[in-house]
């Protein structure tokens, strides 16, 4: 279960036409686990009912500011203090200009005003509006009081103009509450470099060596370190996967490529995870054009050349290095001797056959002091959390990695 399981999510709905898409957001929160209490503005009524989002939610809808006040629950002083996060979205401009003044004298606003939540904001409008110095200069009061701002992203609007205002997708609005609930975390404060996918090696134009990776075991892990409150950069491989809400993506191709972005960004990293599959080898010669089988005649012969080993070239001082072994054969052997041979504070071990391109692991964790940790079968996401919570207890992601 992810951090929004465990959460309280207060989630605003303004008067805007982006104000239908906050229904899904609150299905896919309450989905999640998430209690959701939903409050609508006098206009958000005008585009959406109170009934979609006590639906949706299984929980009423608060819109009236004066509402009766019970044993149970104290009107917005309750909202206010029971609140996890307080989410705006979406977030007109005259909601996001109360908000930044400190008004109340809406539900929202008395909310706002009675709550210690982290406070985040959706905006969409018209293109103008959000450029307006007036709406920025509210922003920028907002951001300088801790608020997080999500999107907006740009295109086509309702109007039938193109720019900048239109609502967040529902994923980066999670994305972003997950990074907000996780600030915190075990991790807060940590730089972590996770590489992820296979790389390709360039044969022709349109051929290469490579592997099976999906890259899903990666990109569960920079999720993994950013719901723990690291910042993250993710150095990937071509994949056909989202990147995480908040990880700082660098594509590469090749197993050069990604040592290259590996040495860079380790400079001020305090954690490396290195779960990538990096070819071992590479064509000797990349030929410039398509290769045709009429010209290359019954056998082809292709000369290879080692790619670098790119976690064992980063020095152990100051960084927490993991690895990851996928062995068809020895796996435990094979583990071992690559934890001790690159310099390893944990190698996640697992059966190449069964593990690669799958959603689930069964992984056996190796520490540099002799010790195993079997894990049971088990999603790769819940894999991702269990080994950057194994590395936050060891004091590795301190700079404090020994290798015996």
């Amino acid at each position: 279960m992810t951090l929004l399981g465990d959460a309280k999510v207060v989630l605003a709905v303004s008067g805007g036409i982006a104000a239908y898409k906050a229904a899904d957001l609150a299905s896919k929160l309450t989905q999640a686990g998430a209690t959701v209490e939903t409050i609508l503005s006098q206009s958000a009524q005008e585009f959406v009912r109170p009934l979609t989002f006590s639906a949706l939610t299984r929980r009423p809808v608060h819109a009236d500011p004066f509402e009766a006040w019970t044993e149970a629950a104290a009107g917005h002083i309750t909202l206010g203090h029971d609140a996890d996060v307080l989410l705006v979205a979406p977030a007109t401009a005259n909601t996001i200009a109360r908000l930044a003044l400190g008004l109340a004298d809406d539900l929202l606003g008395m909310v706002s005003l009675a709550t210690a939540a982290p406070l985040t904001i959706a905006p969409a409008m018209e293109h103008q509006m959000y450029m307006h110095p007036a709406t920025q200069a509210h922003i920028a009061t907002l951001k300088s009081r801790g608020a997080t701002i999500v999107g907006p992203d740009s295109g086509r609007l309702a109007s039938g103009e193109i720019g900048t205002g239109r609502f967040a997708p529902t994923e980066d609005i999670l994305g972003a509450l997950r990074i907000v609930l996780g600030r915190n975390g075990v991790l807060a404060g940590e730089r972590v470099v996770v590489t992820a996918g296979g790389t390709h090696e360039p044969l022709d134009p349109v051929r290469f060596l490579g592997n099976r990776s999906s890259g899903k075991m990666g990109y569960a892990l920079a999720q993994a370190a950013l719901d723990r409150g690291a910042s993250v950069t993710l150095i990937s491989g071509p994949t056909n996967l989202r990147p995480p809400y908040g990880a700082t993506l660098v594509n590469i191709e090749t197993a050069r490529d990604m040592e290259a972005a590996v040495q860079a960004a380790v400079l001020d990293a305090t954690m490396l995870v290195m779960s990538a599959a990096v070819s071992d080898f590479r064509p000797r010669n990349q030929f410039g054009s398509k290769l045709k089988k009429e010209k290359v005649g019954g056998e082809l012969t292709i000369e290879l050349d080692r790619n670098p080993d790119i976690v064992a070239g980063v020095s152990t001082k100051g960084i927490f290095k993991i690895g990851f072994a996928a062995e068809t054969d020895d796996l435990l052997a094979n583990a071992a001797d690559k934890l001790r041979g690159k310099g390893l504070a944990m190698i996640v071990a697992n059966d190449a056959v069964t593990t690669i391109g799958s959603d689930d692991s069964t992984a056996i964790l190796l520490f540099a002091d002799g010790s195993q940790e079997q894990l049971p079968a088990l999603t790769k996401e819940e894999v991702a959390g269990i080994i950057l919570d194994r590395a936050a207890v060891l004091g590795g992601s301190r700079g404090r990695q020994v290798i015996p």
